[in-house]
């Protein structure tokens, strides 16, 4: 199947080509892309693997604290003469006897001058004995662990330093890919000349204003007077370099356009094929060179860059997935459940509903979608179902989970936001993560279909022992994810949560991925297997191919995160939030007002960003208007997933559409030919229907119960 967006033209085969294209795709983007990412997990696990030698250095040579480091020989003098230093205390102290100075001191008697001199050469003895204690200690071995330990440490310092600069060679080489790709998100795909000229120039227009604006914010750190760090300077450089050479690659594909493309076109359709990101950018960009701060999208840019870890997290739950979709689990999951037969519909629930749980440790329902939504599409649909139900719970996939415990938004929204905590948030989050499953259940039931139902294959088997049997090949999984996960907290005193999840998850799915390869091999060698079935890739070749699709998928993202970045800058600068009123009459209007502004921002930011938007800006106005903030925060929840899923921009329907391949969405259009609205749309409106229901009843129900309690 083809993961394809912004180009429609290539029709069959692998989409990442064969020969010498796919040769150079793989050194130019997937190696680099794999390396960094890969020294990402390392990084990322530094921390743990050096506070294991510091506990494992005490253990071995007690107080190894202070063996770390050379200690410093005292600068006193242990062998020193108490009579002589008596002498000249005494001498000293005569000598600047003044009996005209009313404020002197009263000479000290020469016996307490002795005590004094006796207690400093005790404890400087005891200073060079502890000293020489330490120095005797100090083994060649201990020298060779400290300096592993120290090594591991400096890591820790080095990813501080260089997630920026890392996450911005990432951006580049994966944003690179996806361009030449034509791989980057749009409302619809390219497919006549127009559309792709239009396109590449948008863009070239797009790289200019960054690249113009990267190289004013240099110069006016360096003219300012200001000592710029040398890491911030590289950065600013890596910008300036990668966005000039973005520029001549769009420039190259403005005058060669696909062979495949379709003759003509026409602006309407060119402009919805042109990229978000570019659109994005030539909004904010044009703000800001119209108000005369040409520096100011490249400074919203490099904001991205104080959430750096936040962001290479991102990156590496998209190769999760991709490494998750390479093996068998997700099938044998399934396997467990058709046993019973389920209506299409059941198991399209039962799909929402268990995605919920991966969702909450990536913290992003288009995160997820990206990551593993082609699973989900792929499952439903070997369960029965119609193409467009397929579609609409891919696209909700991730939408439920983001109110889950340990989901990093939230935690993220309780870090920003004294009001609320972590506890409260998620026990809430909870009952609306029933809700909405409960009203996903009720709209996919009552406009199922009866053909569907009845084209259905009744099995004549046992369900329960076929349902045993589905089981049993679970069994070597749950073992291999059970030690993997014991191995961590033993070792390594790691445990998964939604910080380690992203070191944690990639080890486990390697780990998963060469168990399936020695037991394919195994069941090759063995006499009785006798299968068509090709043989399973290797380790190497899977980490290569997984990082290959992932690497259009994370230049997509994160050039798409970043850009709406900018527009929340437009938002704070412009101060379009005061235009909302200081009182609202009532606090069922302020709701309503709320309401629209949450889900018009869920359609354009990434959640992050959003996050940080609606708590400098809106989340005082709630309060102001008395709406409690446990409510006001799972309000805004619910409008972002509602916003992601609300055309026109439809964010997790674009990257359903990224990850599922326009051949699918080609034939989701045919299978419906001749239905109604509900049936031709329902991709769209199941998912819409679902969470605004849900939004309506988060945000006015409780309203609706205070108002009936303080009535009684």
């Amino acid at each position: 199947m083809e993961l394809n967006t912004h180009q429609s033209g290539n029709k069959g085969g692998s989409e990442y080509g064969s020969g010498k294209g796919e040769g150079l795709y793989r050194w130019l983007s997937t190696l680099p892309a794999f390396l960094i990412l890969l020294v990402v997990v390392l990084l990322n696990t530094s921390h743990a693997i050096h506070a294991q030698l510091l506990l494992f250095g005490e253990a071995q040579w007690q107080g190894y604290y202070q063996l770390r480091i050379d200690p410093k020989a005292p600068a006193c003098d242990p062998d020193q003469d108490i009579e002589q230093a008596l002498q000249r205390m005494i001498r000293e102290q005569n000598e600047a006897d003044d009996e005209f100075d009313l404020l002197a001191s009263d000479p000290l008697p020469p016996e307490v001058i002795r005590q004094s001199l006796e207690a400093a050469k005790a404890d400087c003895q005891f200073k060079f004995d502890r000293y020489n204690g330490i120095v005797e200690r100090i083994t060649p071995p201990v020298e060779a662990y400290r300096a592993l330990e120290k090594w591991v440490a400096d890591l820790g310092e080095f990813r501080m330093i260089a997630s920026g600069i890392m996450l911005a060679v990432l951006v580049l080489i994966c944003g690179g890919t996806a361009l030449l790709r034509k791989h980057h998100i749009s409302l619809r795909p390219a497919a006549t000349v127009m559309d792709y000229r239009v396109s590449a120039f948008a863009q070239l227009l797009a790289f200019a204003i960054l690249f113009y604006s990267m190289a004013s914010f240099k110069s006016v750190a360096l003219s300012a007077g200001i000592n710029v760090r040398s890491e911030h300077l590289t950065l600013l450089w890596i910008w300036i370099l990668g966005f000039g050479s973005a520029m001549a690659i769009c420039l190259y594909q403005i005058v060669k356009v696909p062979g495949d493309a379709l003759p003509g076109g026409n602006l309407g359709n060119a402009f919805l094929a042109t990229p978000l990101y570019a659109i994005f950018t030539l909004i904010s960009g044009s703000y800001f060179l119209l108000n005369g701060h040409a520096s100011g999208i490249g400074i919203y840019i490099n904001q991205m860059m104080e959430l750096a870890s936040l962001m290479l997290n991102v990156a590496l739950y998209v190769l999760i997935g991709m490494l998750l979709k390479r093996t068998d689990l997700a099938q044998k999951v399934f396997d467990v459940f058709r046993p019973f037969n389920f209506r299409p519909e059941m198991l399209a629930v039962i799909a929402v509903a268990v995605s919920a749980i991966p969702t909450a440790y990536t913290g992003g329902s288009g995160i997820f979608v990206i990551a593993v939504g082609s699973l989900v599409y792929l499952e439903v649909r070997r369960a029965g179902a119609r193409r467009q139900l397929a579609l609409a719970a891919t696209a909700m996939s991730g939408s439920l989970g983001v109110v889950l415990r340990p989901c990093l938004l939230v935690v993220i929204v309780a870090a920003l936001n004294n009001e609320v905590t972590t506890d409260e948030l998620f026990g809430w989050g909870v009952k609306v993560f029933l809700l909405t499953t409960a009203l996903f259940a009720f709209y996919a039931f009552i406009t199922s279909k009866k053909d569907d139902d009845q084209s259905r294959i009744t099995s004549q088997e046992p369900v329960w022992p076929a349902f045993f049997a589905a089981l049993k090949p679970l069994v070597p999984y749950v073992v291999l994810i059970a030690v993997t996960l014991i191995a961590y907290a033993v070792v390594l005193a790691a445990y998964l949560d939604e910080f380690s999840a992203p070191t944690i998850l990639p080890v486990l799915l390697a780990v998963i991925l060469l168990y399936e390869r020695m037991v394919d091999k195994k069941n090759r060698r063995s006499a009785a297997a006798h299968t068509d079935e090709p043989e399973k890739p290797t380790l190497f070749a899977n980490l290569q191919s997984s990082t290959a699709e992932a690497t259009v998928h994370i230049g997509a993202l994160l050039m798409l995160m970043g850009t709406t970045m900018t527009i929340g800058g437009v938002i704070e600068r412009a101060e379009l939030m005061t235009l909302l009123p200081a009182e609202f009459s009532s606090v069922w209007m302020a709701m309503l007002a709320l309401v629209t502004i949450l889900v018009l921002i869920g359609m354009i930011m990434d959640p992050y960003g959003a996050v940080l938007l609606v708590s400098v800006t809106i989340a005082g106005i709630a309060y102001k208007a008395g709406i409690d903030p446990i409510h006001f925060w799972m309000v805004t929840l619910v409008a972002f997933e509602l916003g992601y899923l609300s055309p026109p921009v439809a964010l997790n329907h674009l990257l359903t559409r990224q990850v599922v391949g326009e051949e699918e969405i080609r034939l989701s259009k045919l299978e419906t030919v001749g239905e109604n609205f509900w049936y031709r749309h329902e991709k769209i409106l199941l998912p819409l229907v679902t969470m605004a229901t849900a939004l309506v009843i988060v945000a006015f129900g409780p309203l609706a119960w205070a108002s009936m309690q303080s009535a009684a």
